[in-house]
């Protein structure tokens, strides 16, 4: 592969794993972390922080002197890694949604959050020659960061020897980046603060409309935060997800409000709601779960022969030698089979002990718990491990963002629930309805297991991408990954609990009396939870799971068919469920975002024609300007939730700050409509003004 002309070589040694840079990767990882776990548990979509986090790192130690881009690429590592993490919370809530917990117990949380991220990332070294170094996948994200950090290091010593830029256009891309994102999450905090601090205004505006006995539904709902993930995740994803809600609103509960009767005379909304809550969703569930599947077969070949390739290298870790007899380079040292191996057992062995913990109060002799804490570690082993190549592979081809990470939590907690099943009724798990809890607790547990693993994997594999492309030291950047979960498996406990006792979840308040409409969807977890317990109380409704599933294969037919065409148009299919399955206030306000970015795209390339340029530079600069105030508005709007929480769980009111009552709320409807239009138009014109 040839060098960038940027690229540190091996024979330049830089600081790379730096104390400073740890402590300032763990500060970045406590914030974006809080964010992604505010934003997964709301909305049911986390972000990447590896791009925010790149500009943060740059402008604090150009700021502290002597950094330079490989100590950047570190930081951008630990905190990306601690992230992505995050994405725990699509299961660990229905815990507290079955009773099983009534918050969340720091050690045990803490326990399969680190040990599951590490297996993430161990899983992933003997994937990194073969995807990443010899291999020809795009890394979107990856390439990205790199670009970014690049930028960013126009006038280091090391690379100003190697490309004579100056130090002032660096830090000026550097003041400007850190302006969008600041920008940006200003906008975004403040129009949070006047939502869910002081009511003034309207977090989401609906019509229900009545059409005979069938009930259609309009409405978008007002975050900023939504407008962000809508604009990072591009249209054709933007437009997937409208497909999806166009399929549950505009046909399935309107046909099923035709057709199912009303006994208990509940109100149109509250009908509809129950019937897309309890049927519709899981149509949804079935397409991601189909999407999964065919993932997974579709990358089974290339997956095994990207295994043995890099096993086969395995051998040549840090200090080996090549096949040549030569010492291998800086930038070819993974960490060595020694510490994989010793590590991986150390968290199977954590994982024993956890789960045993887990079960400890179960109504079940030693050998039967003995039993289940055997499946359930095997399983989430061999599954995450399989999961782990799949992610990788999946990022690598299209981007984390892609990668099917719900649609492999839906498969693994059916999976999960069918063995644990089987082996519980031979142990008598299930005499009780407290048994069936602890059974349905355990899968979700053992799911949440295999989603630390995947989330892991799927955005490693990009990390070390954007570290081979810099020209950073594999197994310096393997570490900072370690630290990264570890880091993040701290925070997560306490933030969740943090927002349990401040909003409660769907399904699960703390306290009596709370608004049930300020609590946090979480609707991976409501999902995941309702599969699992379909399946042990013999109530899931396949049915629906089917129809979904059949969708599913002919939307994977439709996109197999445009590919063979060509072009940009795709069906991705994952999106379409997510958008069957997402509250449509959410996924109205994401496709909202990705039709701004390509509004903006639209204009750019008009205006480039009209002045006979290359859109290309108009694009490019566009792009990563977008992208950090995109970041900004997401990052803005979470810190704003976390804070209110920690004040409403503080006064013990759910609006503390509120300056307006109930009776404001059709105005405030309203109010949020213009404003978060203006502020819509404010953003698009913002990104224009790059080409200006």
């Amino acid at each position: 592969m040839a060098s960038h002309p940027t690229r540190i070589p091996d024979a330049v040694t830089l600081p790379e794993l730096t104390v400073r840079g740890m402590i300032l990767g763990a500060l970045i990882t406590v914030v974006f972390t809080a964010s992604n776990v505010y934003l997964g548990l709301k909305v049911g979509l986390t972000f990447s922080s590896s791009i925010p986090a790149a500009v943060i790192s740059m402008a604090v130690l150009r700021a502290l002197r002597g950094g330079n881009i490989l100590e950047n690429n570190m930081v951008q590592t630990q905190a990306s890694a601690a992230g992505t993490l995050s994405s725990i919370i699509f299961v660990l809530p229905g815990l507290l949604m079955i009773g099983h917990w009534q918050g969340f117990p720091f050690g045990l949380t803490l326990a399969i959050c680190a040990s599951g991220g590490i297996l993430g990332v161990l899983f992933t070294i003997p994937l990194r020659r073969a995807m990443v170094v010899d291999s020809d996948l795009p890394y979107p994200e990856g390439v990205a960061a790199a670009e970014i950090l690049r930028v960013g290091s126009e006038g280091d010593d090391a690379a100003s020897s190697a490309n004579g830029k100056d130090e002032k256009a660096s830090s000026g891309n550097e003041a400007s980046g850190v302006r969008e994102i600041a920008f940006g999450g200003i906008v975004s905090a403040l129009f949070a603060f006047a939502t869910a601090g002081l009511k003034v205004l309207g977090e989401s505006i609906t019509a229900w409309i009545p059409a005979g006995a069938a009930v259609f539904r309009l409405t978008t709902g007002f975050s900023l935060a939504l407008i962000g993930a809508g604009y990072l995740i591009g249209i054709v994803s933007g437009l997937a997800i409208l497909l999806g809600v166009v399929l549950t609103w505009g046909i399935a509960v309107p046909v099923l409000t035709s057709i199912t009767p009303n006994p208990d005379g509940l109100a149109m909304a509250a009908f509809a709601n129950g019937l897309w809550q309890h049927k519709v969703r899981f149509i949804g569930a079935g397409v991601i779960g189909v999407a999964a599947i065919w993932t997974l077969i579709t990358l089974a070949k290339p997956m095994v022969d990207g295994v043995k390739t890099s096993f086969a290298a395995l051998g040549k870790s840090r200090g080996a030698r090549g096949q040549d007899g030569k010492t291998l380079g800086r930038t070819e040292q993974d960490l060595s089979p020694f510490w994989v191996i010793g590590l991986t057992l150390l968290c199977v062995a954590v994982w024993v002990v956890t789960f045993g913990v887990f079960l400890a109060d179960a109504p079940l002799s030693f050998g039967g718990i003995a039993t289940l804490v055997v499946c359930s570690v095997v399983f989430a082993v061999v599954f995450g491990f399989l999961v782990a190549a799949a992610c990788g592979y999946m990022a690598g081809l299209v981007g984390s963002s892609a990668s099917p990470i719900s649609g492999i939590g839906i498969v693994a907690v059916v999976l999960v629930s069918l063995l644990i099943l089987s082996v519980s009724q031979a142990s008598g798990l299930l005499d009780t309805s407290e048994g069936s809890k602890l059974a349905i607790a355990l899968a979700l547990f053992t799911t949440s297991a295999v989603i630390a693993i995947a989330t892991i994997s799927n955005d490693n594999l990009q990390d070390l991408k954007t570290g081979w492309l810099v020209g950073a030291t594999p197994w310096r950047q393997q570490v900072a990954l370690l630290v990264g979960c570890v880091v993040g498996a701290a925070v997560i406990p306490p933030v969740l609990n943090l927002l349990y006792n401040a909003y409660g979840f769907t399904d699960a308040l703390p306290r009596p009396g709370m608004d049930p409409s300020q609590a946090l969807s979480a609707p991976q977890a409501i999902l995941m939870t309702a599969i699992a317990k379909g399946i042990f109380t013999h109530k899931l409704d396949w049915s629906m799971l089917g129809i979904g599933a059949v969708l599913g294969m002919a939307l994977i037919a439709i996109d197999a068919a445009l590919a063979k065409r060509g072009g940009v148009a795709r069906v991705p299919v994952i999106a379409v469920g997510i958008g069957i399955y997402l509250p449509p206030t959410i996924g109205s306000v994401l496709v909202i975002g990705a039709l701004l970015g390509w509004i903006a795209q639209r204009v750019l390339k008009a205006r480039a024609k009209a002045q006979g340029k290359d859109f290309g530079p108009f694009a490019e600069a566009a792009e990563r300007r977008g992208v950090l105030l995109a970041s900004g508005l997401i990052v803005g709007e979470s810190l704003v939730g976390v804070a209110m929480a920690m004040m409403v769980g503080f006064t013990g009111s759910d609006a503390p700050l509120a300056i307006v009552g109930s009776s404001f709320a059709p105005t405030s409807e309203w109010l949020a409509l213009v404003v978060f239009a203006g502020i819509c138009v404010v953003i698009v014109r913002r990104v224009l003004s790059t080409t200006r």
